[in-house]
């Protein structure tokens, strides 16, 4: 098996444990870390190994030979990044979100797909160990049809401590956590066809919402709801747990704290605990999201070896993108909007 050589471009908070995922994985070696800090990078390097850093995105991507890039940086960065990796034949993944519009995303992919390069986003929540779990119950059919669902991140994890430039959004938790929970929705039930949202700033001193609710009809005429919110005091505060309630016509499934997913039927119920696989190098406070990187980083490598497309392609979270900032627009106006005018 031909080991792919990859390089990241950025080393603030998340890039660490996206490395130190890579190398759970054969097959995938980090040969070089670009960042402007320059000794914050070769602090990182040093202590996951990477031989080679840079300042400079374009020298690197020049002097190294890479089968793909990883770009781990502030939004605002991702399209310069990703163009520069289109212009070298380069196949890319990108953290979330892909773009800050709608718009740019969309151009970005399209640079992407004429220049024949692989463009895949890094969307690591639907690979949580639990909420797949929950994904099997629903394909099992057991439940029967499913007509109503809520989807659950509320919680107040003081966020802005380890990463204080979410207070200057003004785009903030639809954008930041939106992207995650919206997606999972996607993944668990499907496209959306209409959608209602309101948004809140709890939060006194930051410049964007830090609650929101949205409401989707989806194609399959079910319900979902969807509560994200960094400023709720609640009895269950877990940090980073999703907490998800699906009926169906012949029973429901819930994804309940603690990682419980109970599944209920005329037959009484069934709980089993399905916690997140353990990691060293994980932070116990995300070791739960940290832990389904490694499980996303799996799905991205296999497209990359052998061209069938991972579950997070551009194209796909697209979609996701589309309902993100199409909740801004029903916030902004008051009114439902209907997602065909986003297709």
């Amino acid at each position: 098996m031909k080991e792919l050589l990859f390089a990241v471009i950025g080393a603030g908070f998340w890039a660490r444990y996206q490395l130190a995922a890579w190398k759970e994985l054969p097959g995938a070696r980090c040969v070089a870390l670009c960042d402007l800090d320059q000794s914050k990078a070769q602090s990182l390097a040093a202590s996951l190994g990477v031989p080679r850093v840079y300042q400079d995105a374009d020298e690197m991507v020049r002097r190294e030979r890479l089968d793909f890039l990883d770009i781990i940086t502030d939004v605002d960065t991702h399209g310069r990044f990703v163009q520069l990796a289109a212009a070298h034949r380069i196949p890319v993944i990108c953290q979330k979100p892909l773009a800050s519009s709608l718009e740019e995303a969309r151009k970005l992919a399209s640079i992407c797909k004429e220049a024949e390069v692989t463009l895949s986003v890094h969307e690591n929540w639907r690979w949580q160990a639990p909420i797949r779990v929950l994904k099997s119950v629903l394909d099992s059919g057991v439940i029967g049809p499913v007509f109503r669902a809520r989807i659950d991140y509320c919680n107040s994890f003081p966020v802005f401590d380890n990463q204080p430039f979410l207070k200057n959004l003004k785009q903030f938790i639809l954008v930041d956590m939106g992207t995650h929970i919206l997606d999972a929705a996607r993944f668990l039930f499907g496209d959306a066809d209409r959608l209602y949202c309101q948004l809140h700033r709890v939060h006194s001193e930051i410049k964007g919402e830090d609650a929101a609710t949205v409401v989707m009809r989806m194609r399959s005429d079910a319900t979902v709801t969807c509560n994200l919110s960094y400023a709720s005091r609640m009895e269950q505060d877990r940090f980073p747990e999703t907490f998800v309630l699906v009926e169906g016509e012949n029973g429901s499934v819930e994804l309940a704290p603690d990682f419980w997913v109970r599944v209920t039927t005329s037959n009484g119920t069934e709980s089993r605990r399905h916690p997140p696989p353990f990691f060293a190098w994980a932070d116990p406070r995300y070791a739960l999201v940290q832990s389904s990187i490694v499980a996303c980083h799996v799905n991205l490598l296999r497209g990359l070896r052998t061209g069938v497309p991972a579950e997070t392609t551009a194209e796909d979270n697209l979609k996701t993108l589309e309902l993100v900032f199409a909740s801004y627009a029903s916030a902004a106006s008051g009114h439902a909007v209907n997602l065909k005018r986003y297709a």
